[in-house]
């Protein structure tokens, strides 16, 4: 699938990861609909990249909200083909805490709710949008890629929230590609590693250089702009669906 021309969808759009993907998308000819409760950051990127570019004040867990952000996308005069979850939250909680103190169910309930439910709402309003498409070479009509994390499969002490909402991304790709596949939308995951992110800014530089030295190689962290590559690569390879990819430099991650 060629970017040129196309609509495109990145939650999260308008820092990190997201950032990264929709300035990335704009450069290669998409017209990319930036997603973010950050109104001063999304305005500025959406006025940046031009081209068709906008940006909608959306929180993915609303499902009106998700509904009017992609009529909104199918409005820019080019086909909405594109659909891109960066969209994320996270906190440090361990199970029970020293004092014995239980995790709080409410804080629980809101990284799943963000991180899976959330990409799971824009994976459907995205896909029946998506779907409306004249299909393209061998009946294609788009993609949605979710994003997850290596957290996944090594979720670290006091990551249980995180990893679990990160589980269910995982989980959710290879039913999803399946259910479709019928109308000839595909389904990736992407899964970081450590990436430098607004996230990751907040840590002392011994902390992030102490990260950076458990990734076999390359010997530091990720940088934004290869995530956004990696997206632009699965748009373009119609034989890549229904798969999570690591793309963390050989990184396994230690309980802490």
């Amino acid at each position: 699938m060629r970017l040129d021309g196309v609509a495109a969808i990145v939650t999260g759009g308008a820092s990190g990861l997201g950032e990264a993907t929709s300035r990335a998308l704009a450069e290669h000819g998409a017209r990319v609909t930036v997603l973010d409760l950050d109104e001063e950051r999304g305005k500025a990127l959406a006025s940046e990249l031009g081209g068709g570019a906008q940006f909608l004040h959306t929180d993915v867990t609303d499902a009106e909200q998700v509904a009017a952000a992609v009529d909104a996308a199918t409005g820019t005069g080019a086909p909405l083909r594109l659909a891109v979850n960066c969209a994320g939250i996270a906190i440090a909680t361990r199970t029970i805490a020293r004092d014995r103190t239980p995790h709080d169910l409410g804080a629980f309930e809101r990284i799943i709710r963000v991180n899976l439910i959330g990409t799971f709402n824009v994976l459907r309003l995205a896909a029946s949008a998506i779907a409306a498409t004249e299909p393209l070479d061998d009946g294609e009509r788009g993609l949605v890629v979710n994003t997850a994390s290596v957290a996944a499969f090594e979720g670290q002490i006091g990551q249980i929230a995180y990893s679990a909402s990160k589980g269910g991304v995982v989980g959710m790709t290879l039913p999803a590609a399946r259910d479709l596949a019928a109308v000839g939308i595909r389904v990736c995951t992407i899964a970081p590693g450590t990436f430098e992110t607004p996230m990751m800014s907040v840590l002392p530089a011994d902390a992030r250089e102490a990260l950076a030295a458990n990734i076999p190689f390359p010997h530091r962290l990720g940088r934004p702009a290869e995530y956004a590559a990696l997206v632009c690569h699965l748009a373009e390879n119609p034989m890549l669906n229904g798969e999570v990819i690591r793309l963390d430099g050989a990184l396994r991650m230690p309980p802490r």
